[in-house]
């Protein structure tokens, strides 16, 4: 089964204040993606497909120390050398190929969190403005401990680990959390979680069944 549903592309982020202490899990992924899809792999794997669309930054963040000074020189020569190559038209990648993506595979743990914060901190001499590059820190979080608590709860000791990899485009990025657990309504999971609908069309969702 493969769903997709879209929200907001613009400004939800701000609506990130506004979440309860008891907003976690798909709730909070809900309040983040721009772009939300659910499948269910022939293999038996489970996919999360978080989007989240953002505009470049051509210079990284000042940083709030002087201890920051050499970190943020060596940010913008990242940036200057990704721009360069985005002007160069035998480098320049189309919509869907992107300049940059990471993997990891990690075991059904809590305490791997700390390897995926770790993990989505290479992102930050990207041209990823800072407000979004920890929004995706979120949702791969939440991905993950979702998956470990629920998708992965029950499953024996061998179970192939779960797997996070993040695709950085020109305007947006993609995060995917592979499980190998149960699939489950996720439709039915945000309508419960997000009632009020501020953030989502209903009535743009749709279904493909396979």
């Amino acid at each position: 089964m493969n769903f997709k549903l879209f929200g907001n592309s613009h400004g939800d982020e701000d609506n990130l204040d506004e979440i309860s202490s008891d907003g976690i899990g798909i709730k909070l992924i809900g309040k983040i993606a721009d772009e939300l899809s659910y499948t269910r792999t022939s293999e038996g794997r489970n996919c999360l497909l978080i989007v989240k669309y953002f505009q470049p930054t051509l210079v990284p963040s000042q940083p709030s120390t002087q201890a920051g000074f050499f970190k943020r020189a060596i940010d913008v020569l990242h940036s200057f050398n990704w721009l360069q190559e985005q002007r160069n038209p035998q480098s320049e990648p189309s919509y869907n190929q992107p300049f940059h993506k990471i993997k990891i595979q990690l075991n059904s743990e809590i305490q791997a969190v700390s390897q995926v914060v770790w993990w989505v901190e290479q992102l930050q001499p990207l041209p990823i403005p800072e407000r979004v590059l920890q929004l995706c820190k979120l949702a791969a979080i939440e991905g993950f401990t979702h998956a470990v608590r629920h998708a992965h709860q029950n499953l024996s000791v061998g179970t192939p680990k779960i797997e996070l990899a993040i695709a950085v485009f020109n305007e947006r990025l993609e995060i995917e959390i592979w499980d190998w657990g149960k699939p489950f309504d996720l439709k039915t999971k945000l309508k419960k979680e997000l009632p009020e609908k501020t953030l989502f069309s209903w009535n743009d969702l749709g279904f493909t069944l396979h």
